[in-house]
């Protein structure tokens, strides 16, 4: 997605953007359609031929609650779970079993 955003963003059409990275339409086709992945090198070369720079950056992962700080806690948080399991609706299932009818010929 980022090749095809900076592509689109510079109004540059597939084989403009492989023309200017030194590749081919299809290669750059094959990035925008997920067939294939690039390297980094080759992501940050793509990205400036369209005319911008790669920025990366490293961030900790987005984490889960820290664990309940006593048994409190760990009480609100269970009954928060069952609430929320509550409110899902029940399908009813019929209690007679639908199956395809075998004829033999």
């Amino acid at each position: 997605m980022i090749i095809q955003t900076v592509r689109r963003r510079h109004g540059l059409t597939q084989t403009e953007l492989a023309r200017r990275a030194g590749t081919s339409q299809p290669v750059i086709s094959a990035y925008e359609h997920r067939r294939r992945d690039p390297s980094l090198e080759t992501l940050r070369k793509l990205v400036e031929a369209g005319g911008e720079r790669l920025h990366m950056d490293v961030v900790p992962p987005e984490t889960e609650e820290p664990p309940p700080a006593d048994a409190v806690e760990h009480a609100r948080r269970l009954l928060d779970v069952l609430t929320l399991s509550d409110a899902i609706p029940v399908r009813r299932r019929s209690s007679e079993l639908i199956a395809p009818r075998l004829v033999s010929r």
